[in-house]
């Protein structure tokens, strides 16, 4: 199969993913908004101009021209005019009449036998489900997805298996060419150690991980040590001296760790010249939740720091200066990465496979991540409404006074816009940036 068509179906395939994921966002608001008894006027695909829909019961289901998210539409969004239980407007000012308007809409279905079936009237817990429903659909389908990838595709391990010899012992940085009199053979080398072969026992003892050969080839400099390898099928038995060399210091998750100063940390270990091939071994289940949690501590810290990030962007963008390969990318940058896995021939077909369902595992914790930012129109802005109207309820109890009634959300309607403008430009700005200076994450 061409890379061209390969590059397309990634695409294609994270798109439809896409999609799915956030048609299902959707349903986590649909179905507890349903059990609640909320009359939902609308579930609908995108936005813009209506594709296709059909009525089923009370609800209307279709597909909008611009695939760029999604809504559900219930009735009495926002309480009336608590002064005179209309949705005229209370002013002429402009704040006022946004408010009004927006009061206007969310009554204009309300009809005999629905006054109790308003979104506004709801306690308190309940429009804090509805409204955490999206993120925690996107939540579930990302730990399903992490389930899959880590049980069912399994996670790229190294084996015991040898996957090249180095010929020559060189310093970091240095190049010595391997048919020069500079060439100091390595201890795999002179040991007649060849690729493919399968190391099955060093000092005595039984290999049964490229981890625990890893710790005795590190404390085993200068010393000759016995090793047994599987070669054709045959066992073939040598000695090495792995020799005292400095190499950098592996952190916790694998990678080379660094000082404060960002300048990596080495140290003295024995050194045989050897690396590992490596397989794709599944997972127990007990490893999904560690890996979720690792996931969206990651992409968490990129949204705490969002307005940096996209600064950063911005920069890059417009300048010399490389992209932040951690940092935010659009759908466009998604799709670019998904059909540049899917075309890596190199890679085996499983591992790509594995790697789009990483890709998409990610993208849905993303969503439900940056779905609870506590400001309008996200989730989380509706939710922190309805817990100041808890805590504003509360307050009112305490001291005595009346029951304030539902808080009015549509009052935040201005600083509402402002953070959808916002966010638009943000969208315009890394989709800009994903075609003119994409982000290189294979280095």
């Amino acid at each position: 199969m061409s890379p061209v068509l390969l590059f397309i179906l990634g695409v294609v395939f994270v798109a439809i993913g896409v999609a799915v994921s956030i048609a299902l966002h959707e349903v986590g608001h649909l179905v507890p908004a349903k059990l609640f008894k909320v009359r939902v006027t609308k579930y609908m695909i995108g936005f813009g101009p209506t594709l296709w829909s059909r009525k089923k019961g009370e609800t209307e289901y279709g597909f909008k021209a611009l695939p760029l998210g999604g809504y559900v539409s219930m009735i009495g969004m926002y309480p009336p005019n608590k002064d005179d239980g209309g949705v005229r407007p209370s002013s002429t000012g402009m704040f006022q009449t946004l408010a009004s308007e927006a009061r206007s809409v969310a009554h204009e279905e309300v009809g005999p036998g629905d006054e109790n079936r308003v979104f506004y009237k709801l306690p308190v817990w309940k429009k804090i489900i509805i409204m955490l429903g999206g993120p925690a659909m996107n939540l579930l389908i990302g730990l399903v997805l992490t389930a899959v990838l880590l049980m069912g595709f399994g996670v790229a391990t190294a084996t015991t298996t040898i996957a090249d010899v180095s010929k020559c012992q060189v310093a970091e940085g240095e190049t010595v060419d391997p048919d020069s009199a500079d060439c100091k053979p390595t201890p795999a080398a002179a040991a007649g150690l060849q690729p493919n072969d399968t190391i099955t026992s060093f000092d005595g003892k039984a290999v049964t991980s490229w981890e625990e050969l890893t710790g005795w080839i590190r404390s085993s400099a200068g010393r000759e040590v016995p090793i047994t390898v599987e070669r054709d099928g045959q066992p073939v038995s040598t000695t090495v001296t792995p020799v005292l060399t400095s190499r950098p210091v592996a952190g916790p998750d694998g990678r080379p760790e660094q000082d404060a100063n960002g300048v990596l940390k080495y140290q003295e270990v024995g050194f045989l010249g050897i690396g590992a091939q490596s397989a794709l071994v599944p997972q127990p289940a007990s490893s999904v939740l560690p890996m979720a949690g690792e996931n969206i501590k990651q992409i968490s810290g990129v949204i705490l720091n969002l307005p940096a990030r996209v600064a950063g962007v911005a920069q890059a963008a417009f300048s010399e200066e490389p992209r932040d390969p951690n940092g935010p990318i659009s759908v466009v940058g998604v799709g670019r990465v998904a059909g540049e896995v899917a075309a890596m021939e190199q890679v085996p077909l499983q591992a790509r496979a594995g790697a789009l369902v990483g890709l998409l595992a990610g993208l849905n914790f993303a969503l439900a991540i940056f779905n609870l930012i506590p400001l309008l129109p996200l989730d989380g802005g509706h939710v922190a409404g309805a817990l100041y109207e808890a805590v504003r309820r509360r307050f009112a109890l305490w001291r005595g006074k009346p029951d304030p009634g539902a808080f009015d959300i549509a009052k935040l309607l201005p600083a509402t816009y402002v953070v959808a403008v916002l966010l638009m430009a943000m969208g315009a700005l890394l989709i800009y940036a994903d075609i003119v200076k994409p982000v290189n994450i294979f280095g």
